[in-house]
């Protein structure tokens, strides 16, 4: 009787210490399940929630969008949880040994779940059951023992401007009363749509490479708590049932046994709740856990029970609409299911909070320990020219707390770019990366120089490994090397007034300076063959600032000072124009580089994420000016004033109008540059001036009468057999053409088309090609496999004056495919200069 004195004393004091949570639908602008709530209006609700509830939530204003709306999360648990906010943080950095201080705490076994919310724009019921489930925590009459050991962090909204982006649109759109046929305009969303951010990017596959400032900034703030559970709320086809945990296979490897059996204690709490209100789900299936940067397997590999949840909805469902078994889904549903769920998981990590505590520790003391049968280091090979690559992949390594560090010695490893073991002694400016260290899964997975897949069905891409990604040669070996601090010597060369400046061509930064410098009307020219000069030898595409046409030396020189200050450029003063070795500097090898006017083609056709990965290069990378062009509007471009026109991975109209096609090839031949992606090149085959062409690839040799007896249960697997879903192979490259300047002979390309083509006859060149069965690494179907020989994969042709530049791979993939910005820079400043 006095136990139940005391707890209920202790119930009502704390309900006197705090304000009673307003419902959502109390407050000014939100109507749960009726209309969309306004971002604006989120941030106001769950302010004033913080404000007027502060012993039990602490709100974080973690960063800012492109287009300036906040991300926030917030904190919840019982006022002495939230009073030991930050003791509980650093004990949980301690138990993931980030942080080594010695400390021991004793505020308990505490243990934190992480719900993140509308990472997809158009995935809109999230935000809406982030609130309902903020209000249904709050008010629960058990809160106080919920939260004992718990501390929950709901993030409401992970992609605002997405959602803006649609819940605007929808708006305008929709009248009193939803329509609910889904042929109806407002369940018909139009380009880009909002799944996407602002630059048109997927959040939710950037959690490992983090380009895009919203990931950079959530993922700051996570690796500063590391959950031990999070979940990530989607929504699917309208016509789906609840998908929840257990995933699907393929598991990597690396993902442990408790993960994997507390993803099934989890759903099948969820499931007891779905079953008592008779809702349909699925589990173990679509969707797997491979690809490391998403929202769950991220987690995953940083230590967490990292799960997606997905309801039906999405663009197509609007507030209402008719499904293919004649019910309406509503908005209503879509929170109820969001809601059981996101309390379910609290339910399931309260009762096991001691369990999830004591795992995390294990966890992370078992990946400190050395393994026989796992890499034990990566080293990254440096070579003269990589200074860009390193500050990259460091910048990547610093993102996600990996350490790295310099080494000595001989080991024995596995070379990524020969495919070879090999003895390496180590050398002063490699980077060594240890997988003793807290990330060790995390390594392991981003390193891998082979991929291991349970099962060939996945949902993204199958090869990922970070030396190919960044072209940077490395070796994995199963020893283990003592590493120092490191650090990546440069050379400083103080500016002077000179004849001229030269700048070596290898992309990142020296395309950053090309760009800026280029903007600000310095004249730059480039060399189109190696030479030496004052006993120094420069590669082909050596950036060259001469005095001549510029401005004064001494105008000049600030300019390049700043340029070097700003972005680590190292400009090597040339002393005259004679050379040792080559083409002097008033040779006609020796290229001007005209500051290219670009238009990219956006809109209906355009597949949005490709024109995101261009636009985004440009605007944020490069700081380079860019017009977006509808498609539609193609016959209004002021050709007179373009020079470079960019037709990313899509199917376009106007490349079907024989009036319009004719229009682009006067203009090229007139000195344009067309440069195509993907399906653009495709599509750009079909026309008769074009000198690229499909390979056949039909199989006339098969005389098997029973090839077309197939099991229809087989059938997913049995179309995998035809496609690629994303795997590396090695690219040979006349690296003497400017489009593969800066880049050995041979250049790692992701797959993920299964359009071959021949290599050009005449009027054209083949840059990059592939001669035999070079793939590296991840899945490819087994149909497909002896198609990729002798293909062509990268190559120009000259059409008058101009010319066409065909990248059939996506060289830009996600923003993180580091070692293919170097060939877009190439073909946008120097190949048909």
């Amino acid at each position: 009787m006095l136990k139940s004195m005391l707890s209920l004393f202790g119930f009502l004091l704390f309900y006197s210490l705090s304000a009673q949570p307003t419902a959502p639908s109390e407050f000014p602008g939100i109507q749960l399940g009726v209309k969309f709530t306004p971002h604006h209006t989120v941030l106001d609700y769950f302010t004033k929630e913080a404000a007027n509830n502060s012993n039990s939530i602490k709100l974080i204003n973690y960063g800012t969008t492109n287009e300036g709306r906040q991300l926030i999360a917030l904190f919840i648990s019982t006022p002495e949880n939230l009073k030991n906010l930050e003791e509980i943080r650093l004990n949980n950095l301690r138990n993931a040994k980030l942080i080594n201080d010695g400390k021991v705490s004793s505020i308990g076994k505490k243990s934190i779940v992480w719900l993140s919310y509308n990472v997809h724009g158009n995935e809109t019921s999230g935000t809406e059951a982030a609130l309902n489930t903020y209000y249904k925590l709050m008010t629960d009459k058990n809160f106080d023992v919920l939260l004992k050991d718990l501390i929950i962090i709901i993030d409401p909204c992970l992609n605002p401007d997405g959602r803006e982006r649609y819940t605007n649109w929808l708006t305008s759109m929709s009248g009193t009363n939803a329509d609910t046929n889904p042929w109806a305009r407002e369940h018909q969303e139009p380009w880009p749509g909002g799944r996407a951010n602002h630059y048109y990017f997927d959040l939710n596959r950037d959690w490992a490479w983090q380009t895009q400032v919203e990931s950079k900034a959530r993922l700051a703030l996570y690796n500063q708590w590391l959950p031990q559970v999070h979940v990530d709320f989607h929504e699917q086809s309208v016509n789906n049932p609840y998908y929840f945990a257990p995933a699907a296979e393929p598991f990597h490897e690396a993902i442990t046994p408790f993960q994997r059996s507390f993803q099934k204690t989890i759903g099948t709490n969820n499931a007891k709740y779905f079953d008592d209100n008779s809702w349909l789900y699925f589990t173990n299936e679509r969707f797997d856990l491979f690809y490391p940067s998403y929202g769950d397997t991220y987690p995953i590999y940083t230590g967490s029970i990292g799960m997606t949840y997905e309801q039906a909805g999405g663009a197509r469902a609007g507030v209402a609409v008719k499904v293919d078994d004649e019910s309406i889904l509503t908005l209503k549903d879509r929170i109820d299911h969001h809601t059981a769920t996101g309390m379910s998981t609290i339910e399931v990590a309260s009762k096991n909070a001691s369990l999830l505590y004591d795992e995390f520790v294990k966890y992370y003391s078992n990946v400190m320990s050395v393994s026989k049968k796992d890499y034990n280091t990566f080293v990254l090979r440096f070579n003269k020219g990589d200074e860009n690559r390193f500050e990259s992949i460091k910048k990547l390594m610093d993102l996600n707390l990996i350490q790295f560090g310099s080494g000595s010695g001989i080991i024995k490893g596995y070379d990524y770019f020969s495919g070879k073991s090999v003895d390496y002694e180590i050398k002063d400016q490699d980077l060594v990366i240890k997988t003793q260290q807290s990330r060790s899964s995390l390594i392991k997975v981003l390193f891998e120089p082979k991929s291991v897949l349970s099962d060939s069905v996945t949902y993204d891409i199958t090869a990922w490994s970070l030396p190919y990604v960044y072209g940077i040669d490395g070796i994995a070996s199963f020893q283990q090397v003592v590493t120092t601090p490191y650090s990546l010597k440069k050379e400083s060369t103080p500016l002077s007034e000179s004849y001229g400046y030269a700048l070596a061509w290898n992309g990142g930064n020296a395309s950053r300076v090309v760009a800026q410098l280029l903007k600000k009307k310095i004249r730059l020219r480039y060399s189109e063959h190696p030479f030496t000069i004052n006993g120094k030898s420069f590669d082909r595409g050596t950036v060259l600032i001469l005095n001549d046409g510029n401005q004064s030396r001494a105008e000049l020189l600030a300019i390049l000072n700043k340029a070097a200050d700003k972005y680590n450029a190292i400009f090597t003063p040339i002393n005259g124009g004679m050379v040792d070795k080559g083409f002097d500097m008033g040779s006609g090898k020796i290229r001007f580089i005209k500051p290219p006017r670009i238009v990219l083609m956006s809109g209906e056709g355009s597949v949005s994420y490709a024109v995101g990965e261009v636009w985004h290069h440009l605007d944020k990378e490069l700081d380079y000016p860019v017009s977006l062009v509808n498609t539609s509007n193609f016959a209004n471009i002021k050709f007179s004033e373009t020079d470079v026109i960019i037709l990313a991975d899509g199917n376009y109209k106007f490349l079907r109008d024989k009036e319009m096609s004719e229009i682009l090839r006067n203009w090229i031949s007139q000195g344009g540059r067309l440069i195509a992606l993907e399906a653009a090149v495709d599509q750009l085959t079909d026309l008769k001036w074009i000198n690229l062409r499909k390979r056949n690839t039909k199989d006339t040799t098969d005389k098997d009468p029973y090839k077309f007896l197939k099991t229809y249960e087989n059938r997913e697997k049995d179309e995998i057999s035809n496609i690629s879903p994303g795997a590396i192979y090695k690219v040979s490259m006349d690296n003497s053409h400017p489009l593969a300047f800066g880049y050995p002979p041979f250049y790692f390309s992701l797959k993920q088309n299964n359009s071959f083509y021949e290599y050009i006859k005449e009027n054209g060149w083949n840059v990059g090609v592939i001669k035999a069965d070079q793939q590296i690494q991840g899945f490819v179907g087994s149909k497909l496999i002896p198609k990729f020989k002798n293909s062509f994969v990268f190559g120009t042709q000259e059409e008058g004056r101009g010319q066409i530049i065909f990248l059939t791979d996506d060289i830009l993939f996600r923003n993180f495919w580091e070692n293919g910005k170097l060939m877009f820079d190439n073909a946008l400043f120097l190949v048909g200069q």
